[in-house]
């Protein structure tokens, strides 16, 4: 996809705070610090569309941005984010499940793992999450910058394992070398255009 208008339209505390379903919806989820901002901004080639932090659990609500005036992308809250305070990480399930469970436009979910990290709890309840809600996923590597060709290939194997996800379903994404960054909009127009097919 050609990215010709980018623009922030808001920061949603609940579904009932959406902005209108009109355009379809690609959400990026994953847990604090897995990367997601960087994501988001080299896809759009953006340098600071989202703000990037290394303090995890940043991210609170569902923040929404146009792209092209025809398409949603929407930044979830990241979870596993102990340092958040208990207020915040108690509003998130029923917020982020809400939002998974009652948003029609949604067409797919972008699911980020850390390429150095196992699969959390948290990850594995996601995962159960998306699939109980039946929506399409699109699980990502991240930071894959960070371990060695050879080590990058056991971790994808270990991920697979732990999510019960073929090893081929995993796109390994690097911001900086860009990286999957091809891959993942292919993965993206396919969600897009199997919605439109139905």
């Amino acid at each position: 996809m050609v990215v010709q208008s980018v623009s922030f339209v808001t920061s949603a505390p609940s579904l009932a705070c959406c902005p209108p379903a009109e355009w379809p919806e690609i959400a990026f989820a994953g847990r604090s610090n897995v990367g997601k901002s960087s994501l988001i901004n080299c896809l759009l080639n953006r340098k600071g569309l989202v703000r990037t932090s290394s303090t995890p659990g940043r991210t609170q609500l569902l923040n929404f941005f146009a792209i092209n005036e025809a398409l949603y992308f929407v930044d979830l809250p990241g979870y596993g984010f102990a340092r958040a305070p208990r207020s915040v990480r108690k509003q998130w399930q029923p917020m982020v499940h809400g939002y998974l469970r009652g948003r029609s436009s949604l067409k797919a979910v972008v699911w980020l793992l850390d390429a150095r990290r196992d699969p959390s709890q948290e990850d594995l309840q996601f995962l159960d999450w998306l699939e109980e809600s039946e929506i399409p996923t699109i699980p990502v590597i991240t930071k894959v910058d960070k371990v060695s060709r050879n080590e990058l290939g056991r971790r994808v194997a270990k991920i697979a394992d732990s999510t019960g996800l073929s090893a081929e379903l995993l796109t390994p994404f690097s911001a900086l070398s860009k990286q999957g960054h091809e891959e993942v909009w292919e993965l993206i127009a396919m969600a897009l255009e199997s919605d439109l097919n139905r």
